[in-house]
């Protein structure tokens, strides 16, 4: 059995569904619950088939993961402390733009790389970097380096698993469940380690 939701979003919207859930979970505060790391790797699984170019896959994933990153370093340094005094709404949740502050403050620049891999931490590092007034030519380079390892690197590798594994789509399935039980163990530890976010998970649930 196949991930059908992500296969038909993208044999439907293609190239362009990638790229804007990849665009707008980089950095833009409102795609924190895209499934980026299983959507990348099933397009390069699907390139693989013939679906979908690997080259200009990776090469548009690539540069729309830049720019998201991008952009989420402007509003952050445009706005500013502005941004934690503005009010939850459906888009935006200040608890998340703090927990990435969080992130920011215990790993420093490297946030900016390491936060590719975590949902949630990724669609707002780039925010608080600029917040931060972290130096541009600094975040620049991270922010390609992060690009390469994700936008990259998880296509090529779907896509070369497509390719050497006989039937691979028999496996498809639990491959993805991996990656998207790996993408949320830095969720948990980070859970399981900060006092004041259990402190607050809990809270809800006695409501």
């Amino acid at each position: 059995m196949l991930p059908i939701d992500l296969i038909t979003l993208i044999k439907t919207f293609s190239y362009f569904g990638v790229f804007a859930i990849v665009f707008l979970e980089s950095g833009m505060m409102i795609g924190f619950f895209f499934p980026g790391d299983s959507l990348l790797f099933t397009a390069g699984f699907l390139a693989s088939q013939g679906v979908l170019d690997i080259k200009f896959l990776v090469a548009g994933s690539f540069i729309f993961a830049v720019l998201g990153d991008s952009v989420g370093y402007y509003i952050g340094q445009k706005f500013g402390r502005k941004l934690f005094n503005k009010e939850k709404s459906i888009w935006f949740h200040k608890n998340h733009l703090e927990r990435a502050q969080k992130f920011y403050e215990k790993h420093g620049s490297k946030t900016i790389i390491l936060a590719r891999f975590v949902p949630v931490i990724r669609a707002f590092a780039p925010v608080v970097a600029g917040v931060g007034l972290m130096q541009y030519k600094k975040f620049v380079m991270f922010n390609l380096i992060g690009g390469i390892l994700w936008a990259i690197a998880i296509p090529i590798l779907g896509f070369y698993l497509g390719s050497l594994i006989p039937d691979v789509d028999k496996y498809l399935l639990p491959i993805i469940g991996l990656i998207i039980f790996a993408s949320i163990l830095p969720v948990l530890h980070h859970i399981l380690v900060d006092a004041e976010i259990r402190a607050s998970i809990i809270k809800k649930f006695k409501r």
